[in-house]
């Protein structure tokens, strides 16, 4: 064990590092996994960020937007928070350096996204938003005095006393070592999702829940864990991760046809392409089920430009020895983006004391059953300043901290791949697009004989975030946004309101379910 005085955060994608420098000069530590840049879903994302930028747009109708695309469960009150506050964010980012898109007349250029009423995705080289803007925030991190980064760890445990919290369990990342309590006087998580629990994701290897699941095991109240969005245009080319052909491209319209040459959407939904992600990701499933190979065909809308305008999108192509420029892309249905999270209020506090949380790791309520395409970095950005600056007046005034020497004792464990396999699978084929309660029966199942047998915290972190997913799955008997279940396929307005949950409440759940079957 450790003491320091130093803030603790978990994680290293924007959020993390964007809280880290709204924290200067206060003194940080923040626990990366990986090398700053690698591994964390931010830099991944492609389409950009959300922002009503244009005179002609406004926050408000912005607003609107994310309370339609999130199917009744998002908080009005937190969907005008966060959107108010993006136009703010863009310039702070253009300040920093970011290298956003511009007009020849100096404009900010954005794209139209899926239930975007208007253009307001502001983005950067096409598809490069989020790579352009870690490596902005990575270098202002790397100059910052105040900010310390310790690569290759894994935050895996939080300890608790009466109530709050007051340390961090680490251990070496990429290879087995002992664990080592830091006690903080506070701590940051914002370590990320869980797509990585699904066997077909465009998330990082390694975001796999653990964050999410190591502040359930201490305690802390989960929010709308049963909400998992699925992008309808993961590129299929049986890559792990799947590469993401970004939803711009829809905005750019491009459309979906199948196997037959027909555009199937159009009579799916009135927005066609352009529909909430949870209707087209459906669409798509459904027509890879029924063995019609949906595609994205980007043919007559850019042609060649896609390959410069899109270069994230372009290599993917090239790697799999697909031409865009000639064919469609064969695309599927691929966990994205987890809209449930540890529960925080609008200070981005959880119910745990010295405890917060921003990013995808949180449910802040601002996505309700369906996210908004492209708030995600936005209400990253958003909460890790509203995080920072509650952590602030909660502490006392910075004081020279000295740096934190990690020392790792002998010992420790390796997760075992072939059980992580195995409970991937079971999350894609009942915990999936469309689910019923066989399926996530099932699922549970199997969750639980993994955990039974898991050795070391990790993995114990990962099936407890499946757990909270599958079982508040199972007990929400309605579809809504990104929950579908085939055996309530109608929306359920009784239900129309955010889930709570512990996972205490959710393993009772799995227990009763496994004990009928």
């Amino acid at each position: 064990m450790i003491t320091t005085d130093r803030v603790l955060i978990v994680g290293a994608g924007l959020g993390a590092l964007y809280a880290a420098l709204k924290l200067a000069p206060r003194p940080v530590l923040v626990i990366s996994p990986e090398t700053l840049g690698e591994g964390a879903s931010s830099a991944w994302a492609q389409g950009g960020v959300a922002a009503a930028m244009a005179a002609s747009d406004s926050s408000e109708s912005h607003a609107r937007d994310t309370e339609y695309a999130g199917a009744g469960t998002v908080d009005p009150a937190v969907a005008r928070l966060v959107t108010a506050e993006a136009r703010h964010h863009i310039l702070d980012l253009t300040a920093l350096g970011t290298p956003f898109d511009r007009d020849a007349e100096g404009g900010y250029v954005m794209s139209r996204e899926a239930a975007h009423s208007v253009a307001r995705v502001v983005r950067v080289k096409g598809d490069q938003a989020g790579h352009e803007i870690m490596q902005t925030l990575i270098a202002e991190v790397r100059a910052t005095p105040s900010v310390q980064v310790a690569e290759g760890v894994l935050a895996s445990g939080i300890e608790v006393e009466n109530g709050q919290v007051t340390g961090v369990w680490v251990e070496k990342a990429r290879e087995p070592s002992g664990r080592l309590l830091i006690r903080t006087p506070a701590v940051l998580l914002a370590g990320g999702g869980s797509g990585g629990l699904f066997a077909v994701t465009t998330n990082p290897p390694r975001i796999r829940g653990q964050v999410i699941g190591m502040a359930a095991r201490a305690g802390a109240r989960i929010a709308d864990p049963e909400f998992v969005q699925f992008h309808p245009t993961a590129i299929a080319t049986g890559e792990d991760p799947a590469p993401l052909a970004t939803e711009a491209l829809r905005g750019e319209g491009a459309i979906l046809v199948n196997a037959r040459g027909e555009r199937f959407m159009t009579a799916v939904h009135e927005l066609a392409e352009l529909a909430p992600r949870d209707i087209v990701a459906r669409a798509v499933y459904l027509e890879r089920q029924a063995g019609r190979e949906p595609a994205l065909d980007t043919r007559a809308a850019l042609g060649e430009e896609v390959l410069t305008r899109f270069p994230a999108v372009a290599q993917a192509c090239k790697r799999a020895g697909i031409d865009p420029v000639s064919c469609p892309i064969p695309v599927a249905a691929a966990a994205h983006y987890h809209m449930g999270g540890v529960d925080v209020d609008t200070a981005g506090r959880a119910s745990l004391g010295r405890l917060w949380v921003c990013g995808e790791a949180s449910s802040t309520g601002l996505h309700g059953a369906n996210r908004l395409a492209s708030n995600g970095l936005l209400e990253a950005l958003v909460f890790a300043k509203i995080c920072a600056e509650g952590i602030a007046a909660a502490l006392p005034a910075p004081a020279e901290t000295p740096e934190v020497a990690l020392d790792f004792p002998p010992g420790g464990c390796v997760v075992d791949e072939t059980a992580v396999a195995r409970m991937r699978r079971a999350m894609t084929d009942g915990v999936g697009v469309v689910r019923d309660a066989a399926g996530l029966t099932e699922a549970l199942r199997v969750i639980a004989e993994v955990e039974a047998a898991a050795a070391c915290e990790a993995m114990r972190n990962m099936t407890a975030t499946a757990t909270l997913i599958a079982a508040a799955a199972l007990k929400r008997e309605e579809s809504r946004g990104g929950h579908f279940r085939a055996d309530f396929p109608q929306t359920d307005p009784v239900l129309a309101q955010r889930t709570h949950i512990t996972l205490a409440e959710a393993l009772e759940i799995r227990a009763r379910a496994l004990e009928v079957r």
